[in-house]
């Protein structure tokens, strides 16, 4: 679950309820994506994921966890004020780094990009010094339009995706190196 919230995963509590959900919201591009995610997670959810119309003509596919106590620990650990934050003390482990790769990662060439652009700069450097302590992944800040995302260096792209690729399912491959 700790990729996915720092992915695209949203966690929140409904006023008036005491604990916390996860809310799983992809495009139903990615639907091969979100039913594998349910998967992972289907002993929490609710129901299967469902299609809806989104903004405009963009059609999403999504799920929402149950509400827990532990999802609630999850809450007070990410978020401050309502908004993602990125705790001191985070470790994650490989499967973490993939599904958080898999929400909010792409490929460009041989470049490898987390877009951390909802991140505070202090939270993002926080995210580079995760990634080279736990795995010796090297990386920096690239500006992309007017926010900051991390980049992973070139020469750490396959090293990064080898630690990353037996969580790799067969539809989210094609974000490889």
């Amino acid at each position: 679950m700790i990729g996915t919230i720092l992915g695209d995963g949203y966690l929140r509590i409904i006023p008036r309820r005491k604990n916390a959900f996860l809310e799983v919201n992809h495009s139903a591009k990615q639907k091969d994506y979100v039913d594998w995610k349910y998967s992972v997670l289907q002993s929490i959810v609710k129901s299967k994921p469902k299609l809806r119309n989104g903004n405009g003509h963009r059609v999403a596919c999504r799920f929402y966890t149950r509400c827990h106590s532990e999802i609630t620990d999850l809450f007070r650990y990410f978020y401050k004020d309502r908004k993602k934050i990125i705790p001191n003390d985070l470790e994650i482990n490989p499967f973490s780094l993939a599904v958080w790769y898999m929400d909010d990662g792409s490929k460009s060439g041989g470049s490898i990009y987390l877009n951390t652009q909802q991140f505070l700069i202090e939270d993002q450097n926080k995210l580079q010094e995760l990634l080279l302590k736990q795995f010796d992944v090297n990386s920096n800040l690239n500006k992309d339009k007017e926010f900051m995302r991390i980049r992973i260096k070139t020469e750490d792209a396959k090293k990064f995706c080898d630690i990353i690729r037996e969580f790799i399912p067969q539809s989210m491959q094609y974000k490889l190196v």
